[in-house]
């Protein structure tokens, strides 16, 4: 490493242009006065409105500014592998563009790289401006990941991290489709420390993460259990296990009701039975289509992102 190592921040986004002039602002705020040399990397996830244009022109001004075009809208993940694939930092810090990651941590995490630690993740200690049903729902898909994981996963520990080379470069080597960054971060293992901090509400704009949408925390959620667990398959051979057994004890009842003449009321609770089986094998068969449909995405072997276009850089 050099007297003045060069940091990458990657920066994802999509739709942000009320947001980035002060997220370069407080970026270079908080860099300048420390040792190293930065790069800010934008990837945009095909944006729709002027941020592309307006990061173009800063790119043209402002050296320290790299801009990577999407050729469509390929996801979060996607985009941070692009903007490590291209990025030269002896270390690469990912962070959201919305200003709920305070540029003012950066210092303190590259200070702790630079005391040897591989990995500098960030746990949160408060999240302002976010609904009650959403720290609930994160709090136990944390738990529930962690309950059925290999890896455990540090608790209220986001994408906001920084990595060394090292450590991005194995990143790169996991050609996995649907990439769950966080998880797959741990997974590599590597001197990890914590740095603890409240997250803000969004400086501007409107959330681009609903549940429900396609790669949102829903999704997200289904990703981490599969990429770090096989028990929810083994799950479904105990409890179909347990099913049969109780099918057979009801049945053995609806016989013997049957025989003592106690009425057809019985079969009405063997329906329920049988729905309740055919409920299992339904989510049972949704379980293994899941796993299976991972397994296409990566057979296909289609590359994750194609980059469109670039700006600011020199190579």
């Amino acid at each position: 490493m050099t007297a003045r190592p060069l940091v990458s921040i990657l920066l994802s986004f999509r739709n942000e242009e009320d947001v980035i002039p002060e997220l370069i602002a407080r970026l270079t705020a908080a860099l300048t006065p420390t040792s190293v040399d930065y790069e800010l990397v934008f990837v945009n996830d095909d944006s729709t409105d002027g941020s592309r244009a307006l990061l173009e022109a800063r790119a043209r001004d402002d050296a320290h500014i790299r801009l990577i075009n999407m050729s469509r809208r390929f996801g979060v993940s996607e985009c941070v592998l692009a903007g490590m694939r291209y990025a030269k930092g002896d270390a690469v810090v990912m962070m959201d563009t919305d200003l709920q990651d305070p540029p003012e941590l950066l210092p303190e995490m590259i200070e702790k790289w630079r005391a040897g630690a591989d990995v500098v993740y960030t746990v949160r200690t408060a999240r302002a401006g976010e609904p009650a049903y959403k720290l609930f729902l994160t709090r136990w898909a944390y738990r529930a990941i962690n309950a059925v994981a290999n890896t455990p996963l540090p608790e209220e520990a986001g994408d906001f991290k920084l990595l060394s080379r090292r450590v991005a470069e194995e990143l790169l080597k996991l050609d996995e489709k649907d990439p769950y960054l966080r998880g797959l971060v741990t997974w590599l293992g590597f001197k990890q420390v914590p740095v603890h901090y409240q997250r803000l509400p969004r400086a501007g704009g409107e959330s681009h993460f609903p549940i429900f949408r396609s790669k949102g925390p829903l999704i997200m959620f289904i990703f981490g259990i599969t990429s770090f667990s096989v028990l929810p398959l083994a799950a479904f051979v105990v409890i179909g296990l347990a099913v049969c057994g109780l099918s057979l004890l009801l049945l053995l009842a609806v016989l013997l009701q049957t025989l003592f003449g106690y009425g057809p009321g019985a079969w009405w609770l063997m329906s329920g039975v049988l729905l309740f089986v055919a409920g299992v094998q339904l989510v049972g068969t949704g379980v293994l289509g899941i796993y299976l449909g991972r397994v296409y995405n990566d057979v296909r072997n289609r590359p994750r992102y194609i980059v469109e276009s670039t700006a600011g850089f020199k190579h």
